[in-house]
């Protein structure tokens, strides 16, 4: 199995990594979420939780090629409301780290009403500040270019939520080794608009 120790400038900051899959309608309905708890000193593949969820409204075709989940293969599984419960657990009082991060907040956060993270950090943003010279940012590209190891999961897939959580855990940690950033550095180059710190303009106030 897989072992990844966790970034020193990490430690101390309880972390929620996470990817969404939808059913490709408007508003989105999750059809699969993971969740991968990271409190240091490592994580492996066998940290995720993975919840596949039978939504409201059917899964379109278009969604289907994209992550490879039809209706045949959630008609059996709970709705929403039997697996919310879980994931707010297992994201409440972390850091959610996302790939394009601003998505999973918002799905999410519309999903679980009661739910605001304390922070929000984005890979994708991250990503731009540390090799702002690549051709494309998207996920398995920049994976691909920081080249890790991916072995320990199994016959998962990319655009399956659990492949994608370990990838942008991965990713994290590679812009985090790279970009040599202390905690509030690292909240300044990646924190989601609704996260980054304001500046006090100076004067007699």
């Amino acid at each position: 199995m897989t072992t990844v120790s966790v970034p020193t400038v990490l430690h101390g900051h309880p972390l929620a990594v996470a990817d969404i899959e939808g059913n490709g309608g408007q508003p989105p309905r999750i059809v699969e979420i993971a969740v991968l708890p990271v409190d240091g000193p490592v994580a492996t593949p066998r940290d995720l939780r993975s919840w596949l969820v039978r939504p409201s409204e059917p899964i379109t075709p278009f969604a289907r090629r994209v992550h490879g989940i039809g209706d045949d293969d959630v008609e059996r599984k709970p709705p929403w409301h039997g697996v919310s419960g879980e994931v707010e657990r297992a994201v409440t009082g972390r850091t959610l780290i996302a790939h394009n991060a601003g998505t999973e907040y918002r799905v999410l956060g519309a999903h679980l009403p009661g739910w605001r993270p304390p922070l929000v950090l984005d890979t994708l943003t991250l990503a731009r500040r540390v090799w702002p010279e690549l051709p494309g940012y998207g996920l398995h590209t920049l994976v691909a270019h920081a080249d890790p190891d991916l072995t320990g999961l199994g016959g998962q897939r990319p655009h399956r939520a659990g492949y994608d959580t370990w990838c942008t855990w991965l990713l994290l940690r590679a812009l985090v080794d790279r970009a040599g950033l202390d905690w509030d550095g690292l909240i300044r180059a990646a924190a989601h608009t609704d996260f980054q710190p304001t500046r006090r303009e100076e004067g007699l106030w």
